[in-house]
């Protein structure tokens, strides 16, 4: 097997075998949902696709699972602790950064060299610094070897707050992300592009989140009854549906008041996801929050998985597509997105949507023309006026909802990443020498 000092002869045909590298490639988070897009669209234009995470729900036949990958690790938890929230980190955590990075590397060189890779595709690990000795480990290997990357970026530390008092950004300066001839950076917003050419001098592709829109959703089925009644919702109860993690830059304080101010015989608020990475003191004062004004939240993360199929005892497991198709209202009052991958499925399931204006929505996506119920970070009466308005007028709600696939069919479809995604392997092909 090649160490670091072994010489790697550049490849002459081209490539094949596409390598994701990323802390967790399992589940509904957004990072995870992406790369089976990109997976898909590469898969179809006859690309063999791999994967290495700490956690990982892909074909075993296709994974490789290396635990101190995943930014849940105890050690990766240990160094987070030290790391962020400080200006001087200690001797024997620089150590322990160092072991795992080396332990990480010779991983990556056995995952690239078992499959045959050509080509790696690391997913936010050289953006985010949930895994330090990951983003280092990709860095060096990269550095050493000179294989061709894509570098897909969904946010970068300077856009969460918890990351910018440090002890570690010597670290963060060399691999977050780095700056390598053989790289190719994607972000997914506009506002990334430019702060990541302002703060690193780094070029690189604007690639937005993508859905299959060029496939139109089934028709809704009688999984909707079966959820309803789950969710404790009568026949004639709206369904309002915030189809986001519980963590505070949702601002799902927003969405509790949207069925607080309608007034329903039975306030219901349905979230779809669980807490994330960020601890669980949000979701505790929002469930407070929705008590102290009568509304009753009702999570069902639990009953949702990537395909249907019931557990051992019994219980049925949902997609979220069948939660989609059950909704009345989709609700979206994120204070911060990257992009919007909740806004996209939404907009496929031909649901409508009340939309906070935050900074990408305003950036990327309102010039395109959608016809959504926005909000300018709190709700008022007009805004539930109009929810009513679209709800109570059929015609109304079947215009709104069929611009917007059909906008989003032109802008942020399957067809729009396999441009660019195509061109950025050609791209790194030719300069490969292929």
């Amino acid at each position: 097997m090649p160490g670091p000092l072994t010489k790697r002869k550049k490849k002459r045909s081209r490539f094949k075998r596409i390598g994701f590298i990323s802390t967790r490639i399992a589940g509904t988070d957004g990072v995870s949902l992406e790369i089976e897009k990109w997976a898909a669209v590469l898969e179809r234009n006859h690309y063999d696709c791999y994967y290495m995470a700490g956690l990982c729900d892909r074909p075993a036949e296709k994974s490789y699972i290396v635990e101190e990958a995943h930014f849940e690790h105890p050690e990766i938890q240990k160094i987070n602790e030290f790391s962020f929230g400080f200006h001087l980190r200690p001797r024997e955590i620089s150590e322990l950064i160092q072991g795992i990075k080396d332990y990480l590397k010779q991983k990556i060189y056995e995952f690239v060299d078992g499959f045959g890779i050509d080509l790696i595709i690391p997913e936010n690990a050289l953006a985010i610094p949930m895994n330090i000795p990951l983003g280092l480990a990709i860095t060096e290997f990269i550095a050493e070897t000179g294989i061709p990357t894509i570098a897909h970026h969904h946010d970068f530390y300077w856009e969460r707050n918890r990351f910018l008092v440090n002890s570690v950004m010597d670290y963060i300066d060399r691999s977050f992300p780095p700056f390598l001839p053989s790289i190719r950076h994607v972000v997914i917003n506009s506002l990334a592009s430019e702060q990541l050419s302002h703060r690193k001098g780094i070029s690189n592709t604007l690639i937005p989140n993508v859905y299959d829109f060029a496939s139109p959703p089934p028709p809704e089925n009688s999984h909707c009854q079966e959820l309803r009644k789950i969710i404790g919702l009568k026949e004639d109860d709206l369904f309002i549906l915030q189809p986001t993690r519980v963590v505070p830059r949702k601002w799902i304080e927003r969405a509790v008041e949207i069925v607080y101010l309608m007034k329903l015989d039975n306030p219901v608020l349905v979230i779809s996801h669980a807490t994330g990475d960020e601890g669980d003191a949000y979701y505790h004062r929002v469930m407070e929050y929705a008590r102290n004004l009568g509304v009753k939240i009702v999570t069902i993360d639990h009953l949702i998985g990537p395909r249907r199929t019931t557990t051992i005892t019994g219980e049925k497991i949902y997609t979220i597509g069948d939660v989609y198709q059950c909704a009345d209202l989709v609700t979206y009052p994120s204070g911060y997105e990257g992009f919007g991958n909740a806004f996209l499925e939404a907009i496929y399931y031909k649901k409508p949507i009340v939309v906070n204006r935050y900074s990408i929505y305003v950036a990327d996506i309102e010039p395109k023309g959608f016809d959504v119920i926005p909000i300018d970070g709190f709700v008022t009466q007009d805004t539930i006026d109009i929810i009513y308005d679209v709800l109570r007028n059929p015609e109304r709600r079947r215009q709104m909802v069929e611009k917007n696939y059909q906008l989003a069919l032109k802008y942020f479809s399957y067809e729009v990443l396999e441009r660019k995604l195509l061109h950025l392997i050609r791209e790194l092909e030719y300069f490969q020498g292929v």
